[in-house]
């Protein structure tokens, strides 16, 4: 599962989180200031890290995979938490400011030898332009970033390696079908899940699909669902198929 990290628990990333936890996210806030870095308010983060940031940045190491949204309190700071960033590898990265205090930063960047194109891939000011002006707005225009750059990357994080179940992957899709090629879901013996096919009572028959396979110990199947005839049953605009390989990994 990607990581998003958020380096800042101000207001903003509070509504961030909040969103980001029904997207699919493995959710990671850092702040060095306790009332806002704690496991109470970021209650559906799987890390909260109240320590320095470069500290923070540096226990977590790096993935290819990882969104990084920069929302300190101070310019110093997410200049300080971009540059660390930049050194590592990800897949995302935005950092919120005004044109003048992201220009700022950048100046500075610029100045320590970062190359040009490099930094234009920063995505600062962070989200898409669509007028937002309180922290739920922002977080919308930045989620809604993200997930745009996402499905232009395509899937993220490749299936946990050596982990039993069975691991049922799209192979092809038509019509709107709300995931696509390559997606996975692994589904745990014990029933849990990792990862998505789209959700929904597709993605539930999927997975008794699977429980049934390792009941009956099948090594493999593949399967054709038809979600037009429910979608329009329903008045959905999410329909068409999707082809799902299913690998038992015993």
């Amino acid at each position: 599962m990607e990581r998003l990290i958020l380096c800042g628990g101000g207001h903003v990333s509070l509504e961030v989180a909040y969103m980001a936890s029904h997207l699919e996210f493995d959710i990671v806030v850092i702040d060095d200031r306790p009332e806002f870095a704690n496991e109470e308010r970021f209650s559906m983060a799987s890390q909260v890290l109240c320590m320095p940031f470069l500290d923070a940045l540096d226990q977590l190491g790096s993935r290819e995979d990882d969104y990084y949204v920069i929302l300190t309190r101070g310019h110093a700071f997410d200049s300080d938490c971009l540059a660390k960033v930049l050194q590592g590898d990800y897949a995302y990265v935005g950092m919120i400011g005004s044109r003048i205090k992201v220009a700022a930063v950048m100046k500075r960047m610029r100045e320590e030898g970062y190359p040009a194109n490099v930094l234009a891939g920063v995505h600062s000011p962070v989200g898409l332009q669509i007028g937002a002006q309180t922290p739920a707005e922002i977080a919308v225009s930045i989620l809604g970033e993200i997930i745009q750059e996402r499905a232009r990357k395509g899937p993220g994080t490749p299936p946990p390696p050596g982990e039993k179940g069975v691991l049922c992957t799209i192979t092809r899709k038509s019509g709107s079908a709300p995931r696509g090629e390559g997606t996975w879901m692994l589904v745990r013996p014990d029933g849990k899940c990792v990862g998505t096919i789209g959700g929904g009572a597709v993605e539930y028959q999927a997975k008794l699909d699977a429980l049934e396979m390792i009941k009956n110990g099948a090594e493999r199947d593949h399967r054709l669902y038809d979600l037009s005839h429910a979608a329009a049953e329903l008045g959905m605009v999410c329909g068409g198929k999707i082809e799902v390989d299913f690998v038992n990994r015993k």
